[in-house]
This record gives structure tokens, C-alpha cells and sequence, in this order.
């Protein structure tokens, strides 16, 4: 039979016998007061009262509040009935008052019938113990005070016998059942206050006045327990008030904010067990059966559940105070879940794409953040960038309907193309991103990125059409945590605009749609930031040369610079750079004064060296950036003539001021060149506003000189020049033939690979000591004596 089987039998059995003990008792009490009720009844009813206030002022013996024993001591009434009542009708008494008590607090029958009983039996042991003393002529008061022990330590064994039987869940934090220190306490406690209530009870309190009566005497002791009773009462039930009070505050506090939606079930059982007190407490599909309470409550809609509480049958019963206060916190849970639920749902609304399901930008943007923050040093990232081809000639040609079809299949055979905690986002209108983590190799990255190429190209029925979709990706691979995880997407979304680029130029043709971006990591990052603040970005030098005397005449300065990690970075990435890092007036500082010092040593190796050119953007004219410092600059070095190139694109944007600030550096001998004309971002315009001394024409213009337009805008340039008194230089020149037909066609002069490749400065002055300013070096020599930097 179970634990449980055995417990019922039991149950009915002692329900069956402590019913038979109260049936003798009770009445037999009653009978023997009414025989002389003068002398009786009123100690026997105020002996009733007193039994059921020491019932209701029940004792706990563990350190855990509800699921340790608690214990009454109904006992501390019996010496003061003992000279007024015989003991069988002291038994019936201290049975009529628990029961009493227990029915009128509790309403359970057979609660009160089983206390009731225990403790008729434990008053039954208490004479026993006695007059077992009496007869051994131990002394009155140690008899009592032993006879009460032995009471507690009774009704305290059938009590753990019961506990033990029942089984019931009870988590005590590793705390034992019983605390030895409690139960020690409790005993000598109440041996010490029977022996009192005897002593008084037999002799009266020494207080002046003769002459009281055994009954006098004994009303005095049962009011004397009963105030002790109350006192008890009283500071159990201030404490369980503050108890409830505190536990409903800080319960409701936490439901209100935590940001957990998983764990509100556990924190509302929690919550509900430090506010009311229980040996256990479950939420559960049904309500609460029998002694146990329950508050409804609905976490998910049609799928009511019920918070039930439970205490021991033989503990204190849960009062209606318990019961509102379970309502209160079971509805401050749920109302917090409907909250955090609508919550949730106005977040997923508000970052996800309503015409495919997929998240927005700014989901896009959150999730590559924490990924990129939150993945380790072993794990890789890469965005994918995805335009889709034509989409507007398709909304023109099928209509925004169909239009909007495609985007939303597209958008699942993204999802479906890529693994599980891959990121799928719509950024725009016929624009798309996937993150892609857990990434070993950029080539694994590759195959995703074919896969979803793959996928997104089948053919698409859309009513009674077929469409046979095409995207352009750009892919950008990250092997590190980036601190701009921003210039990922940007190096993605280049990428793909690149593809784009081609298609538009035909030139696609059999290349793939996916490009690959090379970016560089935050590593990237952390080298350019620390090369530039520890002035360690070095130089190389180019000759400007002079088609008509073949002579070196000036230098460009450029910036070359090989990482150990990283490898060759190239100047335009770190430009960039610089930029984003707040650094790049800095930089140029930095480049201007190493480069008007190698002129100057230069200068002292070859005369004939006379200028040096470097490049800035117009905006860095003005004087609060570099405006002030080339002035002084130019006045240390009196000798070489500053030259600052403009890029065409930032000139293309100079303002009035900046014109006024370049034609007052060149008052003061500095040189303006524009640099990069012919370019694609040339314009005509630039010719005319820009303050200039020297146009410098690029190499998009020279590179076919047998076609006849190029000699003419060359020629025509030239011309321009010569009219407006600027000097002009053509870059690109490759060889002898481009630097022969250039002079026929009257330039003076040039710069390119035919003459020199950029070199750093110990190479540049070894040239200068052994071949002077002379333009062009013999094959054999430049092999031997000039490397690539």
C-alpha cells in the first residue's frame, strides 16, 4: 500500500478514535460541572476560553514559518482547573475548548476533532506522568512541570509521525524539520509556566489580602494564561501583518518589473509564498480543492490557471485576508504580462517589415550590434547586401501588386536559404540584408552567398506571368569585433552597388552578381589610430620631371604603409580612416612637415629639386584647420616651394572662403595645383573657381593617345593653361612613347611610372647622389638600382 493508501487508513482510524474520546469526555465533563455549577461553571467556562485562545497561540518548533510543526499548549490551563475540576472532566474541558476554537476559526471539522483528540489523549499522559511522580514522592511542582514536558514532547511525536505519514512537499532551504533550540526553548518554557500556574493555583500570588477561595484562585491562574495567550495571539498576528504587508509590496514591485516573461509564473508563487505563508504553492490548470486557496489568473489567452496554496491541515488556516491578498498578486501578474505582452507585440510591430514578416532597418541594426558585441574571438560575421535587379521597370511593367508578391516570396527563400541564427532583414524598398554568424572562412561566407543567389533566382508565378527574379549582392566579411560595425554594412552595400555598376556598364557578362568587399576589421581600426598618433605613417616620393630639360624638378609625396598583421593598406582606406577617426588634419600635418623636411635634404643632394607637392581637400585650406600651419611651414623652408593638391571632388564643393584663403596662401608663395582633372567627377567649372598654379590632369585622359580627342583636350588644356598662367601636369606617363608624344604636343611637364615609382626616402636620396635630377634612368640601371615601394 502507498504512503498516501496508509495515511487514509490511519486518518479514519484516529478521526474514529479521538471522535470516541471526545464522546466520553465532552459529556462527562458537562455532567460532573452541572453537579455543583456554582462552584464550576464558571471556572469551566472560563477554563474553555482560556484552553481555546492557548490552542489558537500555537508555538512553532522549526525555523521554517508553515512548513515545520507548529505546536499549542493547551496544557498551561490544567494546573489552575486541577483544584476545581476532577481530571476526566479537566480532559473533557481542554477537548471542548480546542474544539470550539478550531471550528470557529478554521470551519473544519476534522481539524478540530483531530486536535481536540491529540490533545485529550495528551492531557490523558500528563496525569498519567503525574501520578506516576506523585507516587514516587517527587515534589508537586517538578511533577507538573515533567508532566507538561511529557505532554509536549506527545503531542510533538504524533505530530511528526503525521507529517511523516503525509508526506506533503515542503522546501525548508536545507533547514532540518525540528530545531533542537526551539523545542529545548518551548520546554523549559512551558515546564516553568506550569509549575507557576500550580504554584498559584495552590497557594495564591503573595499579594496582601486572605482568605481566597480555591475558585478565586483558580479564575485569577486561567485569566493569568489567558493574557499570556493573547499576548501571543496578538505579536503572531502584528507579525504575520507585516509579513503579508511587506510580501505584497515587494511581490507586486517585482512583477511589475521584471523583464522576463518566462519566469513571472515562478516569481508570482514566490511572491504569494512570502505574503501569506504555505507549505506549498502550484499553479495549476484547476482550482483549489479543500483546505487550500486559489486566485485564477490568465497568462495566455484561453488558458485559464489557477494559483493554489496549501498549508498543513493541523497549521494555521488561511484566513480571508490570506485570500484577497493571493487575488491581489495572482491579478498584478497577469496585468503585468498583458503589459509586457502588448509591449512586446507594439516592439515586433514596430521593427518588423509589415509587407514580409522580416525585421526592418532598425531590428537590422540592433541585432548587428549585439552580434558583433557578443560573438567571440574565434567567431566571423558577414553582411550581405542584396539589390533587387529591375525591380522598378518590374512595378512599371506588372504593377506594385505583383510588385509587392515578389518581394514577399523573395523574402522567404532569403529565410529559407540561410541557417537558423542567420539575420534576415528588409532595409528598404527592393533592398535586403542577412547577417550571417558562426562564420570559420571568408569562403564559407562565399557559398552562403552563392546558395542564396541561387535560391532567390528561380522562376516565380505570379497570376499568369513567369518572372525569373535576379539580385546584386556585396559581401563584406568581418574576422573580429568591429568598433564601427556601421562600416561593415557601408563596405556590403559598396559591394553591391559595384555590381550594379557593372550591369549598367554591360560588363557583367559572365561574372558573378556577388561581390566581395575588402574590409578591413576593427584591427583595421586600432593600426591606422595608432600609426597616425605615433607618427609612424612613412612617405615615398615620386618625381615630377620637366619634358623639356629631363630633369627632376619637384616630388609628390604619398603615403605607403605595410602592417606586420595586416599587410599593404592602401592610402585612399586610410584616408577614409583617418577621417571617421576624427585624425585626418592631423595626418596631413603630420605628412606636410616630414615631407618639407625630405625636400629640403633632398634639395641638398640635387639644387634642381624645388618644389614638393602634397594633398590636401579644399575645406583644410581654411585657417583654423591648416590654413595657419602651412603658412608657417612654408616660411621654415624658404627654398622649396609648397604645393597643395586639391582632389577635384572636394573643389568641386569650394566655397567663397575657401577661395579667398587660396589666393591669400598663394600671395605668400604656395602653391594650388588641382589634382585628378579628368576624372569622372571633372567639370569645367572646377577650371574657373578654383584659384590654381599648377592642373594636374589624370591618367584617364592619356591612356590612348591615338585617339585624336584626347591629344585635342590635352592640347586645348594647355592652351587654357598657358592663357591663365597655371602650369600643367600630366600623371599616367608609362613609357617613352607616352612621354614623346606628350612633348610634341607641347606639355612641359609629367609624372608616372616611366620616370619613377614612388620610394621612401633612403632610396629616393640614393637616386638623387648617383644620378642627380635626371629624369629618365637606362633599364638596366633602374632595375639595379630602383625597387618598387
Amino acid at each position: 500500500m502507498s504512503r498516501s493508501g496508509v495515511w487514509g487508513v490511519l486518518q479514519r482510524i484516529s478521526f474514529g478514535v479521538f471522535t470516541a474520546v471526545g464522546l466520553v469526555f465532552i459529556p462527562g465533563a458537562i455532567a460532573i460541572v452541572l453537579e455543583d455549577p456554582g462552584a464550576r461553571i464558571a471556572v469551566a467556562l472560563i477554563g474553555v476560553v482560556c484552553v481555546g485562545a492557548l490552542e489558537i497561540a500555537w508555538i512553532r518548533v522549526g525555523s521554517v514559518p508553515h512548513r515545520t510543526p507548529a505546536i499549542s499548549v493547551p496544557v498551561l490551563a490544567v494546573p489552575a482547573l486541577v483544584p476545581v475540576l476532577p481530571n476526566q472532566a479537566i480532559i473533557g474541558v481542554v477537548m471542548l475548548g480546542i474544539l470550539l476554537a478550531l471550528i470557529i476559526e478554521s470551519r473544519r471539522i476534522g481539524v478540530a476533532v483531530y486536535s481536540a483528540g491529540l490533545a485529550g489523549v495528551g492531557c490523558m499522559v500528563y496525569f498519567f506522568i503525574d501520578w506516576v511522580l506523585a507516587t514516587s514522592t517527587v515534589a508537586a511542582l517538578p511533577a507538573v512541570a515533567a508532566a507538561s514536558v511529557g505532554y509536549v514532547l506527545f503531542v510533538l511525536a504524533i505530530e511528526l509521525i503525521r507529517i511523516r505519514l503525509i508526506g506533503a512537499p515542503a522546501d525548508r532551504g536545507g533547514r532540518p524539520l525540528v530545531s533542537p533550540l526551539r523545542v529545548g526553548a518551548l520546554l523549559l518554557v512551558v515546564a516553568a509556566l506550569t509549575a507557576f500556574s500550580a504554584s498559584w493555583a495552590e497557594n495564591g500570588l503573595p499579594t496582601p489580602g486572605q482568605g481566597r477561595t480555591s475558585l478565586e484562585t483558580a479564575v485569577g491562574t486561567l485569566l493569568g494564561s489567558f493574557v499570556v495567550a493573547l499576548i501571543a495571539i496578538v505579536v503572531r498576528i502584528l507579525s504575520d501583518m507585516r509579513r503579508r504587508l511587506n510580501g505584497i509590496v515587494v511581490g507586486s514591485s517585482l512583477l511589475t518589473t521584471t523583464r522576463r516573461a518566462d519566469n513571472v509564473a515562478d516569481m508570482l508563487c514566490d511572491a504569494a509564498a512570502n505574503a501569506i505563508g504555505v507549505q506549498s504553492i502550484t499553479v495549476e490548470v484547476g482550482p483549489a480543492e479543500g483546505a487550500a486557496i486559489g486566485a485564477p489568473f490568465m497568462f495566455t489567452p484561453g488558458e485559464p490557471r489557477f494559483l493554489v496554496a496549501r498549508r498543513d491541515p493541523m497549521d494555521g488556516s488561511f484566513s480571508g485576508v490570506d485570500r484577497r491578498a493571493l487575488q491581489a498578486l495572482a491579478a498584478t501578474a497577469e496585468l503585468s504580462v498583458q503589459a509586457r505582452q502588448n509591449v512586446a507585440g507594439l516592439t515586433i510591430k514596430a521593427n518588423t517589415d509589415p509587407l514580409t514578416g522580416l525585421p526592418n532597418y532598425g531590428a537590422f541594426q540592433e541585432a548587428l550590434d549585439t552580434i558583433n558585441s557578443t560573438r567571440s574571438d574565434a567567431e566571423a560575421i558577414a553582411v550581405l547586401f542584396m539589390d533587387l535587379d529591375g525591380f522598378k521597370r518590374l512595378n512599371d511593367t506588372y504593377g506594385h501588386q505583383t510588385g509587392d508578391e515578389v518581394l514577399r516570396v523573395l523574402g522567404q527563400r532569403l529565410r529559407q536559404s540561410v541557417r537558423p541564427h542567420d539575420v534576415v532583414a528588409r532595409v528598404g524598398g527592393d533592398e535586403f540584408v542577412i547577417i550571417l554568424t558562426r562564420l570559420a572562412t571568408l569562403d564559407e561566407a562565399k557559398a552562403i552567398a552563392e546558395t542564396v543567389l541561387t535560391a532567390s533566382a528561380l522562376p516565380l508565378a505570379v497570376g499568369a506571368d513567369t518572372l525569373n527574379p535576379s539580385l546584386s549582392i556585396g559581401l563584406a566579411y568581418s574576422v573580429s569585433v568591429e568598433t564601427d560595425v556601421a562600416s561593415l554594412v557601408h563596405d556590403a552595400d559598396h559591394s553591391m552597388l559595384m555590381v550594379k555598376k557593372s550591369r549598367r556598364r554591360g560588363s557583367i557578362g559572365g561574372e558573378s552578381s556577388i561581390n566581395v568587399s575588402g574590409h578591413r576589421s576593427s584591427q583595421f581600426n586600432d593600426t591606422v589610430a595608432r600609426a597616425i598618433d605615433d607618427n609612424q605613417l612613412p612617405l615615398a616620393y615620386q618625381p615630377i620631371v620637366s619634358l623639356i630639360t629631363g630633369s627632376i624638378w619637384a616630388f609628390e609625396a604619398l603615403l605607403r604603409y605595410t602592417d606586420p598583421v595586416l599587410g599593404a593598406i592602401s592610402p585612399p582606406s586610410i584616408i577614409e580612416k583617418a577621417k571617421s577617426l576624427g585624425r585626418f588634419d592631423k595626418l596631413t600635418r603630420q605628412i606636410a612637415e616630414t615631407a618639407m623636411a625630405a625636400a629640403a635634404e633632398f634639395r641638398l643632394v640635387e639644387p634642381g629639386i624645388v618644389c614638393m607637392t602634397i594633398n590636401v581637400e579644399a575645406g583644410q585650406l581654411a585657417p583654423e584647420r591648416l590654413g595657419q600651419f602651412v603658412e608657417q611651414l612654408n616660411d621654415r623652408y624658404p627654398a622649396i616651394s609648397l604645393c597643395l593638391e586639391l582632389n577635384e571632388r572636394s573643389a568641386v564643393r569650394v566655397t567663397a572662403e575657401i577661395r579667398e584663403q587660396a589666393n591669400r596662401l598663394r600671395d605668400l608663395g604656395i602653391l594650388i595645383a588641382l589634382d585628378d582633372y579628368g576624372s569622372e567627377d571633372s567639370s569645367v567649372d572646377s577650371l574657373v573657381r578654383v584659384p590654381m598654379d599648377i592642373l594636374k590632369i589624370d591618367r584617364s585622359l592619356v591612356d590612348d593617345l591615338a585617339d585624336v580627342r584626347q591629344r585635342e583636350v590635352l592640347t586645348a588644356l594647355q592652351s587654357f593653361g598657358d592663357k591663365l598662367e597655371y602650369s600643367m601636369i600630366v600623371e599616367g606617363v608609362e613609357n617613352e612613347h607616352m612621354a614623346q608624344q606628350l612633348a610634341r604636343l607641347g606639355i612641359r611637364s609629367a609624372q608616372g611610372f616611366h620616370f619613377g615609382v614612388p620610394q621612401g626616402f633612403a632610396e629616393t636620396v640614393a637616386r638623387l647622389d648617383e644620378f642627380g635630377a635626371k629624369a629618365v634612368l637606362t633599364t638596366q640601371t633602374a632595375h639595379a638600382t630602383v625597387t618598387p615601394s
